[in-house]
């Protein structure tokens, strides 16, 4: 078992062992066994109706326990959903790749509960924009490193739209990965340090590819 498969099996038990009657199941590539070194965490956490607001509320401290909690972000499509959230958790000193996305639902409705349903989605100033761009810089990290340019070139566009840039990609994709990141730290200054990280990720894996 490598460290992000570990990491993802303590994530698994810590939530489990946090709510009785609750289980949890691995999503995505890490499920499908196709997993490469970029691949991030994704995990399906399945809750009692009754304790799902509770489950929300001692999340960072119950990830803590497995590993200091960076950051949790919550994706503004479900922040208003009664029964359902999707979770971006960084965890300290682990690969920026490795982001944990949570999917946390009630057990009495199913994955496709308040999709595309726009009471559940956040309003505008409850979610940060910035933060959500600089998500976008690290996805085009790893696209450009799985030798996917279109994918990348839709996250740096995405991403500079998102923070109202007229910037746009340019396929020189160190440049363009620093220059969104750096401007959505210009925009909410405590990312500073993140930015950081994510233009020395750009260096480390796409200088030399």
């Amino acid at each position: 078992m490598d460290e992000r498969d570990r990491l993802a099996a303590q994530v698994r038990a810590a939530l489990e062992g946090s709510c009785d009657g609750s289980r949890t199941a691995l999503l995505g590539s890490l499920a499908a066994g196709t997993a490469d070194a970029y691949s991030d965490i994704d995990v399906e956490w399945i809750v009692p109706d009754a304790r799902f607001n509770s489950s929300l509320e001692s999340l960072r401290v119950v990830l803590n326990e497995v590993q200091p909690v960076a950051d949790v972000r919550f994706d503004p499509d479900f922040l208003h959903s009664d029964r359902r959230r999707l979770v971006f958790v960084r965890f300290r000193d682990v690969p920026l790749f490795w982001r944990l996305d949570l999917s946390v639902r009630a057990s009495s409705v199913d994955e496709d509960y308040d999709q595309d349903e726009p009471r559940a989605r956040a309003r505008d100033g409850e979610w940060s924009r910035p933060t959500s761009a600089l998500a976008n810089a690290i996805g085009a990290v790893k696209a450009v490193a799985r030798r996917r340019p279109d994918d990348a070139r839709g996250l740096i566009d995405r991403g500079f739209a998102r923070i109202g840039s007229p910037d746009r990609a340019t396929g020189a994709w160190v440049d363009d990965v620093a220059r969104l990141a750096r401007a959505a730290a210009a925009r909410e200054p405590r990312l500073r340090d993140l930015a950081d990280e994510a233009v020395a990720l750009a260096n480390e894996h796409l200088v030399h590819p």
